[in-house]
């Protein structure tokens, strides 16, 4: 089994609950790891998952201001499951760079995994 991975991907994105986040926008760190089972050789771009059609997907969603993460991941991971029956497994995780929370430091955020 093959996994294609796309970690630490950096979005500017407009999403959250609050006004505010819908206004002035946050930094957003998106990593997804895509399961692909049953391919005996890899010869050719072919013959796997092309990461750039899969970026292009994540990056796509991300631009689409949302209110909830979760909901962003269920989205991002039904469009991968599309490119490719032979996809077994994916994990994507979304953080949210600057939470507006108060005295806090670090980031936020969600990771799905759903296997087909």
């Amino acid at each position: 089994m093959y996994t294609i991975h796309l970690h630490n991907l950096s979005f500017y994105s407009y999403h959250g609950l609050h006004e505010e986040e819908r206004i002035i926008g946050n930094t957003f760190e998106v990593s997804v790891d895509i399961y692909i089972g049953d391919i005996p050789s890899v010869t050719n771009i072919n013959d796997t998952l092309n990461y750039v059609d899969a970026f292009h997907i994540v990056k796509e969603r991300m631009s689409i201001p949302t209110p909830l993460l979760e909901t962003i991941a269920e989205d991002i991971v039904h469009s991968l499951q599309l490119l490719d029956k032979r996809i077994k497994e994916i994990n994507i995780t979304i953080k949210k760079k600057h939470p507006p929370i108060s005295h806090f430091a670090g980031s936020v955020g969600i990771t799905l995994k759903k296997t087909f």
